[in-house]
């Protein structure tokens, strides 16, 4: 397995103002990685960086071997962004013909790309309903639909669960290791630890520093903890108290 997202010292902020600081990471293609921390810790932030929407302060950033940012390597990122920017006044198939076509993708395989997209989520069945008459729950789906139509290699989901019902959301992240298991490398942010248990690989991100990193299962021995939030909260303490000392 190769490595397609590498992040090296990464320092990334605005002016003079640093938010997140020495950043480390590597994630192989058929990995889901979840970045955890609370809103505010800087993964919106670095999930920018790394798909080459924001130039790195310090450090390196490096995705499918190319140094971001690469207008080149967006192709190939499929993006879900926290909140849903969706054109209301088109239907759902429209939206995702719009989408799809702005990422290069041609009407023949559209047609094929689109009832696979919206299948993963359960949307064909309202793919010509206008996309104002969607709740909440549905313009998420869309939205993962719209991530997913290209075939991207590389997935970018923002709090990709949120106000998405429970059986729907462990439908998702039963597709999404479906996806890995193709070879696709998933990097979602969440505050939902019952998705992050889910990753192949976590990392903890408060104040802008990693501040916990490795498997679930690894983390959960090392802190000598039960659950996956019981390590962040540990991890969190133990910042909290480096800091005190300095």
């Amino acid at each position: 397995m190769q490595i397609t997202i590498k992040v090296s010292n990464l320092n990334q902020g605005y002016g003079k103002n640093i938010v997140l600081h020495d950043i480390n990471l590597s994630v192989k293609s058929g990995e889901i990685l979840g970045l955890i921390g609370p809103s505010g810790a800087g993964k919106t932030r670095l999930v920018s960086t790394i798909m080459g929407m924001l130039t790195p302060k310090k450090g390196e950033v490096f995705v499918l071997g190319k140094k971001m940012p690469n207008r080149k390597i967006l192709g190939k990122i499929g993006y879900m962004a926290q909140t849903d920017a969706l054109y209301t006044t088109l239907t759902a198939r429209e939206n995702l013909n719009f989408f799809g076509s702005m990422q290069g993708i041609s009407k023949t395989n559209l047609k094929k790309t689109i009832p696979q997209a919206a299948g993963i989520v359960n949307l064909n069945a309202d793919l010509d309903k206008y996309v104002k008459d969607y709740s909440g729950g549905m313009k998420r789906r869309l939205s993962l639909a719209i991530a997913l139509v290209s075939d991207p290699e590389i997935l970018v989901l923002d709090e990709p669960t949120v106000g998405i019902d429970p059986e729907l959301r462990q439908q998702i992240l039963q597709e999404l290791h479906q996806e890995a298991k193709q070879g696709k490398t998933i990097l979602l942010t969440t505050h939902v630890m019952e998705d992050a248990e889910q990753s192949d690989q976590l990392m903890m991100i408060r104040n802008g520093v990693a501040i916990a990193q490795g498997t679930p299962g690894q983390l959960i021995k090392d802190y000598h903890v039960n659950t996956v939030e019981e390590v962040f909260l540990k991890a969190g303490r133990l910042q909290d108290e480096n800091s005190s000392n300095h």
